[in-house]
């Protein structure tokens, strides 16, 4: 399991081997010695009797069960990171802020409430309350791709900023801050990060930056749907399309 520091809070993390790897770096004929070798061990392992050998032979089976299955060595991520670099896809961060024609205290009842949010995320399908502190959350897809949906966890929640993340092991790793500031009589400055990492390798750097624009206009178009929301009742559009090509 992972875990976080206070200052990595609202960085997408993933699990110990996924950080500490650079995920498919096995050769498919690599994975299938490795499964030939981990079955083999892990049969030795239930006929040997001294406690040290079998021990042994029980890791050696683990790990090259798992080298097998999910074609990640961690041990060659380490002697390869000097020579190819951090192959983890690098994270899109979307900051913007928006002004509010609200008191402070009505924005964030709104928001604190995050089931409200579909309301204006055009492109979230639904977030359920799971409990006080976890949250389960769908995007909408295209019609024949699998829904894309994790389970989050709130990090924070008061009058001054909400924060949540996606817990490890989620289909995607994201994070999000929104800060709430007085702003003369009657107006909320709203301040919003959200930070999202698709799939590593050199495959996940390439969505990252193919997504980047998409991602960043709408999250800038919602903000401006909740303005208008909180303002006057209403949405500026219904959703915002995005073809990638």
């Amino acid at each position: 399991m992972s875990t976080y520091t206070h200052a990595e809070a609202l960085q997408p993390r993933a699990t110990y081997l996924y950080e500490k790897s650079n995920v498919i770096n096995v050769s498919n004929r690599g994975r299938k010695m490795s499964a030939v070798i981990g079955a083999t061990a892990f049969a030795a392992a239930k006929a040997i009797k001294q406690p040290f050998i079998k021990k042994l032979l029980q890791l050696t089976s683990g790990f090259m069960l798992y080298r097998a299955i999910s074609g990640n060595c961690p041990v060659t991520a380490a002697l390869q990171k000097n020579k190819t670099g951090d192959m983890h896809a690098p994270s899109i961060n979307i900051r913007t802020s928006v002004l509010v024609n609200q008191s402070k205290e009505t924005v964030y009842r709104f928001w604190k409430d995050i089931e409200n949010l579909p309301v204006f995320m055009t492109h979230l399908k639904s977030v359920r309350v799971i409990d006080p502190k976890h949250s389960h959350w769908k995007i909408k897809t295209i019609t024949g791709i699998p829904v894309v949906e994790w389970d989050a966890e709130i990090l924070q929640n008061n009058i001054n900023q909400l924060s949540w993340r996606s817990l490890p092991g989620s289909m995607i790793e994201t994070a999000g801050k929104i800060t709430f500031e007085d702003w003369g009589e009657n107006s909320t400055q709203v301040d919003i990060l959200i930070t999202y990492r698709p799939p590593a390798g050199y495959i996940g750097t390439a969505v990252a930056n193919l997504l980047k624009k998409p991602f960043e206009d709408i999250v800038k178009q919602d903000v401006e749907n909740f303005k208008h929301y909180i303002e006057e009742g209403k949405l500026m559009t219904e959703v915002l399309l995005v073809d990638i090509k």
